[in-house]
C-alpha cells in the first residue's frame, strides 16, 4: 500500500503542530535538526517499549517518554519542548553487535512518542533494540523481521488477543503469552475501554481523574497510561512485534463511521474520534501511513509472511453504514439483508477482493474485529442475531465469501476478537441455505480480561452450539489464541486462564482445533 503524503489537514488535526514536528518522531527528518537532550529527573520509559508491523527488511519501533504517565494534563510529566531520543538495534541481546543507530525527536504534539522505522535489516531474523533519552536507558525489546515474500517459508507461530478492560481483572494472560515461542502477536481491538474507572474487580479504587469517560485527548492519554502501567502487557510488547488494529472501544462503544453510539450530533463525535486516534498512534508501534488525519486514519493494510501467509487487517468501523434496525438483537430485520449496506466501505471491500485474486500466499488471514460467521441466538426456526457484527451486513459478507470461493482462495482463515468468548466454526457461503458450501474457517478469540473470570461453558455456549451447526467449539474463559501454521495445516490452541480477578492464574490449552491445507472448515 502506498505511503500517503502528510496533508495540511493532517498537520492542523494535531492541534496546529507543524508537519516537521510531527514527522521527527518517525525517524525521517531527524538529521541536521537541533533539538535538546535535557536530563530527565526520573525514568521516562515507564510505558515500556514496543515494535510492530514487521516486514522482511525492518520494523517500526515505539516508546513514549512519560516519567509521570498519570499526570492529569496528559503530558506524562514532560516539558512542552521537543527532546532528542536515541535508538539502537543489535543482532544480540547484549548489544555487542549493533546494526542500526539513530536519533529521532519526541515532540509534545505527539505526547513525546517516537516511531522510528528501521530499514535494511536481514529477513527472518531476531533483533534487539533500546532507546536512550535524558540520561536514561530503556528496557531492551526483542523483535523479528519476517521472511521475504518470495521465499518458501516453513512455518509461522503467532498469537492473537483482544478486549482487555483494565477494570475487569488482571492481565495475567499476557505474562503467559510473553513466555511463548512466537514470531509475532496480532491485537484485534479493544486495547482499552473508554469508560470511566472508579473501582474494579481487583478491589482497587482509582484516582478521581480516571472516573470520567474518555472524550478528549488528555483523558485518552491517561487511559493508555493506566493500561500500559500493567507489567504483563509491557512484557508481551517487549518480546514480540505486534500487528495492531482497533475495534469500537478505543473510541466509543459500537460507533459506526461518523455516528456515535446514541446517534448524537456527529460534529463533537468527530472531534472525539480525532483525539482517540491520535492517542492510539501515540501509544502503539504503528508506521507512518497509520498517522491519523484528524478524525480519519488508514488502518486496513496487508503484511506478508513469506509465501506461506499474509495478514489482511480490516477496519470494520470507519466506513460502515449504521447498524441495521437500531443496533439490536433481532429475528425480524429485513434491512440487514440490504445489498446496498456495507461494513467495509466500497474502497476497502474492493481492496480485499483484489487481494484474494493477487496474493500468492497459501494461507490468507483476515484480521477482523467482530464475528464474521452467523451467531444465531435461538435454536428454533429462523435466526436471531445482533446487527453490529457481520450478521447485520449479510449481503456484503456473502459477497466476500463468494468471491473467496470463486477466485480459488486456497485457505481463508478469519481471526476475530470482540466476543469475550472462544469459537471455532465454519464460514458458509450463505447461512440462509442449509446446504451451503463451507468456504473458510473462523477462530474467535476470547478476551484478556473483559467480562471477569468467565467459565468453560455457560448459557450462551449451550444456546449457540444448539443453534449454529457450523460452530464446532465454544469456551468462555479468558486468555488468547496461539497459532502454528505450516504448509500442511493450521492449529489454533485456545490458551485459557481460570480467573483474572486475582493474580497468578496458571494457563492451559483448553482445546486445539486444526484446518487442513486445501480443506475449508475447522476440524476439532
Amino acid at each position: 500500500m502506498a505511503v500517503r503524503p502528510v496533508t495540511r489537514r493532517k498537520a492542523i488535526g494535531f492541534a496546529g503542530a507543524g508537519v516537521s514536528a510531527l514527522m521527527l518522531g518517525t525517524g525521517e527528518w531527524s538529521s541536521g535538526a537541533a533539538h535538546a537532550a535535557p536530563r530527565i529527573p526520573s525514568d521516562p520509559f515507564t510505558l515500556g517499549v514496543a515494535s510492530g508491523d514487521p516486514r522482511w527488511d525492518g520494523v517500526v519501533l515505539w516508546t513514549r517518554l512519560a516519567p509521570d504517565p498519570f499526570a492529569a494534563d496528559g503530558h506524562g510529566g514532560m516539558p512542552a519542548a521537543s527532546v532528542r531520543v536515541e535508538y539502537e538495534v543489535a543482532a544480540d541481546e547484549r548489544f555487542t553487535r549493533p546494526v542500526r543507530r539513530g536519533t529521532v525527536v519526541a515532540t509534545p504534539e505527539l505526547a513525546h512518542s517516537v516511531h522510528p522505522e528501521i530499514h535494511g535489516l536481514q529477513s527472518d531474523r531476531v533483533y534487539w533494540y533500546r532507546f536512550r533519552a535524558g540520561g536514561h536507558v530503556s528496557p531492551a525489546g526483542r523483535t523479528r523481521t519476517t521472511p521475504a515474500p518470495w521465499t518458501n517459508t516453513r512455518d509461522l507461530r503467532f498469537a492473537f488477543a483482544s478486549c482487555q478492560a483494565w477494570q475487569d481483572g488482571y492481565f495475567t494472560a499476557y505474562d503467559h503469552m510473553a513466555d511463548e515461542d512466537l514470531d509475532l502477536v496480532v491485537h484485534l481491538g479493544d486495547y482499552l475501554y473508554e469508560y470511566g474507572v472508579k473501582t474494579n474487580k481487583r478491589g482497587v479504587t482509582t484516582d478521581p481523574k480516571f472516573h470520567t469517560e474518555t472524550v478528549d485527548l488528555a483523558r485518552y492519554r491517561l487511559q493508555y497510561g493506566l493500561y500500559k502501567s500493567e507489567a504483563p502487557l509491557r512484557a508481551a510488547h517487549a518480546n514480540f512485534p505486534w500487528i495492531m488494529t482497533f475495534d469500537d472501544h478505543e473510541v466509543e462503544n459500537n460507533w459506526a463511521d461518523d455516528i456515535p453510539e446514541k446517534g448524537q450530533d456527529p460534529g463533537p463525535f468527530r472531534a472525539r474520534r480525532a483525539a482517540a486516534f491520535q492517542a492510539l498512534y501515540e501509544h502503539a508501534p504503528l508506521r507512518r501511513p497509520q498517522l491519523p488525519d484528524g478524525p480519519d486514519v488508514q488502518m486496513y493494510r496487508r503484511l506478508p509472511y513469506g509465501n506461506l501467509a499474509d495478514f489482511t487487517m480490516l477496519d470494520t468501523r470507519q466506513y460502515r453504514d449504521d447498524q441495521a434496525c437500531g443496533d439490536t438483537l433481532t429475528s425480524d430485520c429485513a434491512d440487514r439483508f440490504d445489498p446496498a449496506r456495507t461494513l467495509l466501505g466500497a474502497e476497502q471491500r474492493d481492496w480485499v477482493l483484489k487481494g484474494f485474486r493477487r496474493s500468492p500466499a497459501r494461507w490468507r488471514i483476515l484480521g477482523n474485529q467482530a464475528p464474521m460467521g452467523q451467531t444465531d441466538h435461538d435454536p428454533g426456526p429462523g435466526a436471531t442475531v445482533w446487527t453490529d457484527p457481520w450478521d447485520g451486513y449479510v449481503a456484503e459478507r456473502n459477497r466476500l465469501l463468494a468471491e473467496a470461493d470463486a477466485t480459488g482462495v486456497r485457505n481463508l482463515v478469519v481471526i476475530t476478537g470482540d466476543r469475550h468468548q472462544n469459537y471455532a466454526w465454519d464460514l458458509k457461503r450463505d447461512y440462509a441455505d442449509p446446504g451451503s458450501r463451507t468456504v473458510g474457517s473462523e477462530f474467535v478469540g476470547t478476551s484478556i480480561s473483559s467480562g471477569g473470570d468467565g467459565a468453560d461453558m455457560n448459557a450462551d455456549g449451550t444456546k449457540f452450539l444448539a443453534a449454529n451447526p457450523h460452530m464446532k467449539f465454544f469456551n468462555a474463559q479468558r486468555g488468547y489464541v496461539r497459532v502454528h501454521v505450516d504448509r500442511e495445516r493450521w492449529r489454533s490452541d485456545f490458551r485459557v486462564v481460570p480467573y483474572v480477578t486475582r493474580p497468578g492464574a496458571p494457563v492451559s490449552t483448553r482445546a486445539s482445533v486444526v484446518v487442513e491445507d486445501g480443506r475449508p472448515g475447522v476440524q476439532v
